[in-house]
């Protein structure tokens, strides 16, 4: 891994989907993110439902193109590697962790290969973190695994209960929150949560959780 080259860099990404209402557009949805990471970790990102975390990860792992800006993974644009190779950088599992489809934007042969065998980045959009399943600390496990193997992981969760924000909380080492066509990025557990709009999110789960830890 290139010491000097970040893992990942959304350059000014913007997504916008929209529909035509007789001859002018109308934008549906928009999403935009500009940051950096620079070094391995776990990043808890948070949302509700439609602010666009499932569409920033297919960015992330190239299965969708963003309208405009570049998303580097391993310092290459994800968009110019081929399609072959790019779950060798980033790889986006959805819920039940089945691999997503990747959107086709130009033929392959203009674009480049990748050389790595295992991919740095990898995406996991809303693992069921349920008591019942009985495999929870396996996948707290493998997590960590992947972070000490120098692995940036990305961890989609909709906490509704106060177990879950404790397992994000002592799992995670960054934070994110997608509100209103933003990203925002949290370096501290206790400065994401005095986000008025995270409070806001997570409802009456996170005044319990803090009052169950102050005990």
């Amino acid at each position: 891994m290139m010491t000097d080259t970040p893992i990942l860099h959304l350059d000014n990404v913007e997504k916008r989907y929209s529909r035509r209402i007789i001859l002018f557009p109308k934008t549906t949805f928009y999403l935009k993110a500009d940051f950096v990471f620079e070094e391995p970790g776990i990043v808890g990102v948070m949302g509700a439902n439609g602010a666009g975390k499932t569409t920033l990860f297919e960015m992330i792992a190239g299965t969708t193109p963003p309208s405009s800006g570049t998303v580097y993974c391993m310092g290459d644009d994800i968009q110019n590697v081929k399609y072959r190779y790019r779950d060798r950088l980033a790889i986006h599992y959805h819920q039940s962790y089945q691999v997503r489809n990747i959107q086709w934007t130009k033929p392959e042969f203009l674009m480049k290969s990748c050389y790595y065998d295992y991919p740095t980045i990898h995406l996991f959009d809303e693992p069921q973190f349920n008591t019942q399943d009985g495999y929870i600390p396996f996948m707290l496990q493998f997590f960590r695994q992947l972070w000490m193997m120098r692995c940036l992981v990305f961890i989609s969760v909709h906490p509704t209960e106060v177990f879950q924000l404790e397992i994000v909380e002592h799992l995670c080492h960054q934070y994110m929150f997608v509100h209103n066509g933003e990203v925002s990025h949290y370096d501290h557990w206790q400065t994401f949560t005095q986000d008025s709009h995270v409070r806001d999110y997570l409802g009456n789960t996170l005044p319990q959780y803090e009052a169950q830890q102050n005990k």
